[in-house]
């Protein structure tokens, strides 16, 4: 009896060693717990959404904690209950900081009816936020956040991370672009009100610059300039993936993020000869809220048309009679 525990010995220590580095891995869940939704939250949204009990009824929704870049950052994950593998969406949020956070407003408007158009959702309140740790950069080293999802998915038997898509809106748009320029794998991006020109944010809203951009993103007060271009999709559009095909939307009433952010990039886009849609709601605020339904609409298309059934972007090149 005592040998074979001796010849045991070696093997135990190994799979110990390996749950400690998987521990530490980037990406590595190292906490879920059953999320419950606010009461009151969703009397709320019924007002409008008269079948969220039903939608909820439809999900498994679970809050993680993961790590990125050694940090512990926190997120959600969103799935169907019915049988997978499912296709996914990694879904960005807005804002900055604790403003704009995924909370059961978002959930319920956006995360829960994706899941239950057949695709788990996953979701980064990016570093420093909702009691995680470390730092939000608004673009910078908490893009790792988002990247590190891809990890966090591939230990969720019900995802097939063969097929990914990613949304994101307003700061969320800019995190899915810069997304784009360091992974191949997303079969298609949905970007809502995103911001693709950080200069222009300033010159518009001037306390983007005083109350955001100066106290969060590092090296802002020694190259400004320099800064807001990494933050600035619109001037390297070529770095993007040239194989993902990008669904813009944009509301043209928006007072946060310009509409001209949206038409200068699909100018770009259009430039390069890189596969897009552009979408624009006459009269639609940030959110598009005056057109929830209609976004949903195309944003489901869309993404059902290239990550879950895997269709070809047509040609680019002129064509046709």
């Amino acid at each position: 009896m005592q040998r074979s525990f001796l010849r045991l010995i070696p093997a135990l220590l190994l799979f110990t060693c390996l749950v400690f580095r998987s521990k530490g891995q980037d990406g590595a869940i190292i906490e879920r717990t059953l999320h419950v939704f606010a009461a009151d939250v969703v009397d709320n949204v019924r007002a409008d959404l008269p079948n969220v009990d039903s939608l909820i009824g439809n999900v498994l929704v679970s809050r993680i904690t993961y790590r990125s870049d050694g940090s512990k950052v926190k997120g959600f994950l969103i799935e169907p209950k019915g049988k997978g593998p499912h296709p996914v969406v990694i879904f960005n949020r807005g804002g900055n900081r604790e403003f704009g956070k995924v909370n059961d407003q978002l959930l319920l408007r956006f995360m829960v009816p994706m899941a239950n158009w057949g695709y788990v959702v996953a979701a980064s309140q990016y570093r420093g936020n909702d009691g995680g740790e470390g730092q939000d950069e608004f673009g910078g080293a908490d893009v790792n956040d988002v990247l590190n999802l891809f990890t966090v998915l591939e230990q969720v038997p019900s995802a097939d991370t063969a097929r990914i898509g990613m949304f994101g809106g307003s700061r969320g748009g800019l995190m899915t672009y810069l997304a784009l320029t360091r992974t191949t794998r997303l079969k298609a991006a949905v970007v809502l009100a995103g911001m693709t020109d950080a200069v222009r944010s300033v010159t518009e809203r001037p306390e983007m610059g005083s109350k955001v951009y100066a106290q969060i993103l590092p090296g802002y007060h020694v190259d400004r300039d320099s800064v807001l271009g990494t933050r600035s999709p619109v001037q390297w559009a070529e770095r993007l993936c040239p194989t993902t095909p990008i669904l813009i939307l944009h509301g043209t009433a928006d007072w946060r993020v310009s509409p001209r952010d949206a038409m200068d990039m699909a100018d770009r886009l259009y430039a390069l000869k890189r596969p897009f849609r552009m979408v624009l709601f006459e009269g639609g605020d940030h959110g598009i809220s005056e057109f929830r339904d209609e976004a949903h609409r195309a944003t489901r298309v869309f993404l059902d048309r290239y990550v879950r059934d895997g269709l070809p972007w047509p040609d680019m090149e002129p064509h046709g009679r």
